[in-house]
């Protein structure tokens, strides 16, 4: 395999503010592909990077009172943080703004302006700047952007602009010809519905914005974001700048991107190259959101999570873990801190960390810690061997599919098999038997010879937690060098001297967790009053255009708000849950109906002065259980220098009213 290359990219990243645990997302799983290319002894290359002009950037900066530059080069520092934490091992990370980019850029537009198909004319429509998109008043819905849902401009200037409609009948026929080009199916699908749509000539330049790449012989005008962004492609491939790596790497096997920006780099992308007549990529995916309580992850809608605040808590290795494991690739899926620790416990605690401590224990218990020497094999020792070579062939594929989870899963099959192997074999019931001593040596050899291979298979999701495991297992080869092709069942040496190391993955304490999971439901809700620790700046309203996620302002629709069944309710009785210093279980009634709810209000409320009192609760939240104990609602309450004081109603009102 040494003489194959594969090249992977990441979409690059816009430096409008702090990543968060979406884009970690994409990143980790494009690693997770990067480093298995890599394992199977291919020449990878894997590029990310941040796309850093444009209009956003612009105002932004202006408002902060600092360059463009400054502003992105803050930003950017803190991707690369984030990346060094996730162990994401790019090969190349491409800036928008370094010279060697600006040049491919400002080339490929002149080749296509040389050849005819950039032409300059003027430009009069609808701009989302958040987006950084053009669109016509068709495809807006309710007036807004398609996209973001955010208003937008309306915009009239001279600009020049990419003939689209050209090349859309060479572009299906691509799509056509090469199924894979689009992945998934229904992403292809859509795409090609757009373009049957009709493709209107591209908008590649503006003059209304001075933060951008000056196209050549032209100063008055900037390139339009997605024709910069699009060639970091061509950059990180040496287009340009070094011949024999373009030769080498160009096409693309795969471009990663979230599906909201399938449209740019399954059509315009494309007929740039077809235009520059160069190869197109292989394959471009599409992955979903990672949606957080069925939402897309946005500031405008504080419920973004900050991967940097998880790998504190839980670790690099457990995050990348629940990303692969909990969500298709492909398709959407859900962030919950619950099922995050849920995952670690079960599968990361109780599967593979559970089977590293025993083995390693029973080794240095019946073998000082020595590999033994196996003997013969049995049936059932060559059941395992087979659904090892089955897991091997499985996984493969899957990953050749992108099918990251599916893979996780893979894995998982045979640590569990191996998990049930203890229980079958009873290593501890061999070694008090004199005569079996042959056979405890076969299954302690299998084993650990398992754990080699375990750690192999998990090394390209989990790295530092592969490493850990090939340090206690004492194999003095470096991991790194280690490829697809020791994926063959009995290399490990016996007399290996083994290191038992602390576990691998502590369990995490559900019920405590549970209960903090009260106060966050509280304080979700929670009128904060403490305004002498509130700056100026932050509670001044937004002004002028800007967007809700530029300014980071948390404005919801009266829609939204509507949604929320608020209404007075009176406490029937209360004490406090057993076991805990904060939850107190109330029983109330509704007027029409009686109800429990378990509320972190212990330290601020003795049940005593709440039995009686009107309160107000939201009446439509989901039911949740919390230390077991089933909660209808949610009470209100205003913070105040950390004291808690509930929300009353302030004259006598019927219990069950609406609050409004």
């Amino acid at each position: 395999m040494a003489d194959k290359r594969f090249y992977i990219t990441t979409p690059i990243y816009y430096p409008s503010d702090r990543l968060h645990i979406g884009h970690a997302y994409t990143t980790t799983a494009t690693d997770a592909l990067a480093r298995w290319h890599r394992f199977n002894g291919e020449d990878v290359l894997f590029l990310t990077g941040s796309d850093e002009h444009g209009q956003k950037i612009e105002r932004i900066a202006k408002q902060k009172g600092v360059s463009p530059q400054e502003y992105v080069d803050g930003i950017v520092a803190g991707f690369k943080e984030l990346w060094k934490r996730l162990n994401i091992s790019y090969d190349y990370f491409v800036r928008t703004t370094e010279e060697r980019h600006q040049k491919v850029a400002q080339t490929v537009f002149q080749k296509l302006y040389e050849k005819g198909d950039v032409y300059k004319g003027a430009y009069e429509g609808l701009y989302c700047t958040p987006c950084e998109t053009f669109w016509v008043e068709s495809k807006l819905i309710d007036g807004k952007c398609p996209d973001c849902g955010r208003p937008v401009e309306l915009v009239r200037e001279e600009a020049y602009f990419l003939r689209l409609s050209k090349y859309a009948d060479r572009l299906l026929k691509h799509i056509e010809e090469n199924p894979d080009f689009i992945q998934p199916e229904t992403r292809r699908n859509e795409m090609v519905s757009f373009i049957k749509g009709g493709l209107e000539d591209l908008c590649v330049t503006r003059t209304s914005i001075k933060w951008g790449i000056p196209i050549p012989n032209d100063k008055n005008h900037v390139l339009y974001v997605w024709v910069d962004a699009l060639t970091n492609y061509l950059t990180g491939a040496g287009y340009l700048s070094d011949e024999a790596k373009f030769a080498k790497f160009w096409p693309a096997d795969i471009h990663v991107v979230g599906k909201e920006i399938m449209r740019f780099h399954t059509i315009i992308w494309p007929i740039i190259l077809m235009a520059l007549d160069l190869p197109l990529p292989k394959t471009i995916f599409g992955h979903g959101w990672l949606l957080f309580d069925g939402e897309k992850m946005s500031k405008s809608k504080g419920n973004v999570v900050d991967p940097n605040a998880l790998i504190d808590e839980f670790g690099a290795d457990a995050i990348r873990y629940f990303l692969l494991r909990e969500i298709a690739f492909g398709q959407d899926g859900n962030f919950s801190r619950r099922a995050l620790m849920e995952r670690i416990n079960s599968d990361l605690a109780n599967d593979l960390g559970n089977l590293v401590h025993r083995t390693l224990s029973m080794l240095q218990k019946y073998r000082n810690g020595i590999v033994p020497a196996p003997k013969e094999q049995t049936d059932l020792d060559k059941q395992i061997i087979e659904l090892f070579n089955q897991v091997v062939g499985d996984l493969r594929d899957q990953i050749e599919q992108c099918q990251l989870n599916t893979a996780m899963v893979t894995i998982w099959r045979f640590i569990g098999r191996m998990n049930k192997y203890v229980d079958e074999t009873e290593p501890w019931a061999l070694a008090r038997d004199p005569e079996k001593q042959e056979r405890l040596d076969t299954v302690l050899y299998n084993f650990m010879e398992a754990l080699r291979l375990i750690t192999l298979l998990v090394k390209s999701f989990m790295p530092e937690t592969g490493q850990k495991m090939w340090q206690q297992l004492g194999i003095t080869e470096s991991l790194e060098d280690q490829t697809t092709a020791q994926l063959v069942w009995g290399l490990l040496k016996p007399g290996t001297q083994t290191q038992k190391g602390q576990p691998l993955f502590p369990r995490l304490d559900l019920d405590a967790e549970a209960e903090d999971e009260a106060d966050v439901q509280e304080s979700q809700l929670t009128k904060t009053a403490d305004v002498s620790k509130t700056p100026a700046s932050q509670a001044a309203p937004a002004q002028g255009n800007e967007s809700k996620e530029e300014d980071g302002a948390n404005i919801i629709e009266i829609s939204d708000f509507a949604k929320a069944d608020l209404r007075v309710a009176q406490v029937l009785t209360a004490e406090k849950v057993v076991g805990t210093d904060k939850l107190l279980k109330l029983s109330i009634t509704l007027g029409d109906e009686e109800r429990q709810i378990v509320a972190g209000i212990a330290q601020h409320y003795s049940p005593s002065e709440l039995v009686g009192k009107k309160i107000v609760v939201v009446a439509n939240l989901k039911p949740a259980k919390l230390r077991g104990i089933l909660s209808q609602g949610m009470l209100l309450a205003a913070s105040l220098g950390g004291q808690l004081s509930l929300v009353t109603p302030e004259r006598d009102v019927p219990v069950g009213a609406k609050v409004k």
